[in-house]
């Protein structure tokens, strides 16, 4: 289900993607598809071209060459820089090509416009391809519900015309009835709103990359007079954006909590320079137990310990901002039973970071595309039910545009 669309024109190609699957225990070389120019240098593949930075969607660079040219926006390899310090696996890439909303760049024989969307990844983009005279739209993930939902309503009022062939995203088909709409960003900011609302330290799960959820959680809890405790991962990831208007040092509601497995990292590694900037904005355990029930703080299984250490268990509330899919298995099951065998209750407050059937017909009906092929979805064969045009194409098959 991950994305790697290999387009050649003129003998040059490009990649639209290389993501690792999101069921993979991890890369290893027999995820890498069989591109030229992956493992050793060969100089007719022009560049990766990265819609976002999900690993679903570059989670394969690692196993690549170094050199391989990049193009990706600008935010996300800072963001994709700044987490390389706290998770595994990270990548930090080398940028070659810069995305920026509908500026046209070119890569030897493509002709490449990205369109900033909304999506649950900051700086994501749907991208028109243009080469040997044929027009093709990849729409990336995409969405309609989120703190940007504007820029779907800009992209379908504004589409770009002429589309050969159209490559769409269809992760909501078999998981949503079609007629029902996700919840809106503003939808889960109340939802949490009212949570915070009631007795009890919270505990909350949530990706520190989907932006949209941290500046939703952060809105609650100034609506229900709460601090929100981010770790310096999280921190480092809303600096990395380079947008002054997201939650920072200095803002009300919000300090800085350094989770003992961080302070070993940052010793282990050296990097004292990652806590220069939040020296004024950190609160230490014995504060937040003092405040707990007015506190909300962002969690992952590796913060247990601390919650442990400061006597918070009794009373702790927690909630999960996440796919719930991801309960089912590895981590998040371990962190389910984990909570259970405390006697934590675990509340559900989440939205897709995808677009619902009934928006992605909204797209395609803008788009209008003389072929609409699917990608990113297990339910490719039920496209035919709700769009036009639709042609199936399987993995490893080379098709005209």
């Amino acid at each position: 289900m991950a994305p790697c669309i290999e387009l050649e024109a003129a003998g040059e190609r490009i990649l639209l993607d290389l993501g690792l699957p999101l069921d993979a225990d991890g890369a290893s070389d027999d995820l890498r598809p069989p591109v030229a120019g992956l493992r050793a240098e060969d100089p007719t593949l022009r560049a990766v071209v990265l819609s976002h930075g999900h690993g679903d969607h570059w989670g394969l660079l690692p196993l690549c060459r170094p050199n391989v040219p990049l193009a990706m926006g600008a935010a996300t390899a800072r963001i994709m820089c700044a987490a390389a310090p706290f998770v595994p696996n990270a990548f930090v890439p080398n940028v070659s090509f810069e995305l920026n909303d509908r500026r046209t760049f070119q890569i030897g024989r493509f002709s490449i416009t990205p369109y900033l969307v909304d999506h649950s990844a900051y700086d994501a983009y749907a991208l028109l391809i243009q080469a040997a005279g044929r027009r093709l739209f990849y729409s990336g993930d995409i969405r309609a519900h989120g703190r940007k939902g504007g820029l779907f309503e800009r992209l379908v009022s504004n589409p770009p015309r002429g589309i050969d062939t159209m490559l769409m995203e269809g992760s909501s088909l078999g998981r949503l009835d079609e007629h029902t709409q996700f919840p809106t960003e503003d939808d889960i900011e109340a939802r949490l709103t009212q949570s915070f609302k009631q007795p009890g330290f919270v505990i909350l799960s949530a990706s520190a990359q989907n932006i949209d959820r941290i500046v939703s959680i952060y809105r609650a809890c100034k609506r229900s007079g709460r601090t929100l405790l981010l770790d310096l991962y999280a921190m480092e990831i809303l600096r990395a954006t380079g947008n002054e208007r997201l939650p920072n040092v200095g803002w009300p509601n919000l300090s800085v909590y350094v989770p003992e497995y961080q302070r070993r990292q940052i010793a282990r590694k050296e990097r004292f320079d990652l806590l220069d900037p939040y020296k004024s904005a950190r609160i230490y355990r014995e504060r937040i137990t003092e405040i707990a029930d007015r506190t909300v703080m962002l969690f992952r299984p590796a913060m247990a310990d601390d919650v442990e250490t400061a006597n918070l268990w009794p009373g702790t509330r927690a909630i999960w901002s996440q796919w719930d899919g991801y309960l089912n298995d590895g981590p998040g099951a371990r962190l389910k039973a984990d909570l259970a065998t405390r006697g934590v209750p675990i509340e559900i407050i989440h939205t897709s970071g995808h677009a619902s059937i009934l928006d992605l017909k909204r797209l395609a009906n803008a788009i209008q595309p003389d072929r609409l092929v699917p990608v990113h979805t297990f339910e490719g064969d039920s496209f035919s039910r709700y769009f036009d045009n639709v042609t199936r194409r399987s993995d490893g098959e080379w098709w005209e545009v």
